[in-house]
């Protein structure tokens, strides 16, 4: 991966803190009441941010990894600082369900973080598609005009279109693919998100 400049890291930075200050707010925050669906929209929102831009710096295998680390660390500390102060964020729970409520809301707001990623990267892959699918015209245009050439003009024109156009399509095939298999993972990370989300609220 080439160097990266320092405002690159500017969004890991602002989402570790994002998840991290989560755990200061009230601890009813998960119960979606008219304020609190406000607060927390807020901060989904800003960890979505942080995800397409850390997905525009690092791209989607190492910005995929750096959003995962910084949200099992977060929960980590969430997990120290629950334990070590559950005066102040014991909220009338117990320790283990402090620990859990906790927990969810690091691993929510870094699934936002993804989700932002998820998008950035199906923006990149659409756009690089178009591309492709430009070329592809032009060199059937080519092809075509090729055509009023003399025969071992017309011949040779042919072969090197035919090799741009497999590999345009083969380009456009995987792009394809890998477009709809991050659609894939990321519904089934929002149906899981939405089953712990249910799952808290049934407590």
């Amino acid at each position: 991966m080439e160097k990266k400049n320092i405002t690159s890291y500017a969004a890991p930075v602002v989402l570790t803190i994002l998840i991290f200050l989560s755990n200061f707010l009230d601890p009813s925050i998960l119960k979606f009441g008219d304020n609190n669906f406000a607060v927390w929209f807020v901060l989904s929102t800003f960890c979505f941010a942080c995800g397409w831009f850390i997905n525009k710096s690092f791209g989607w295998q190492f910005g995929g990894k750096l959003v995962f680390s910084l949200t099992v660390a977060a929960a980590f500390i969430s997990i120290i600082l629950v334990t070590l102060f559950r005066v102040y964020f014991s909220a009338g729970n117990a320790l283990a369900e402090n620990m859990i409520l906790y927990t969810l809301r690091n691993v929510t707001l870094g699934a936002m973080g993804f989700f932002g990623m998820s998008i950035s990267e199906i923006f990149i892959l659409n756009e690089r598609a178009n591309t492709a699918t430009e070329k592809l015209k032009i060199f059937e245009e080519v092809v075509k005009n090729a055509k009023s050439e003399s025969e071992l003009t017309i011949q040779d024109a042919k072969l090197k279109a035919a090799k741009i156009l497999h590999e345009a399509e083969v380009q456009s095939k995987n792009l394809i693919l890998k477009k709809e298999r991050i659609e894939r993972e990321l519904r089934e990370f929002i149906q899981i998100e939405k089953e712990l989300i249910k799952k808290y609220e049934d407590q």
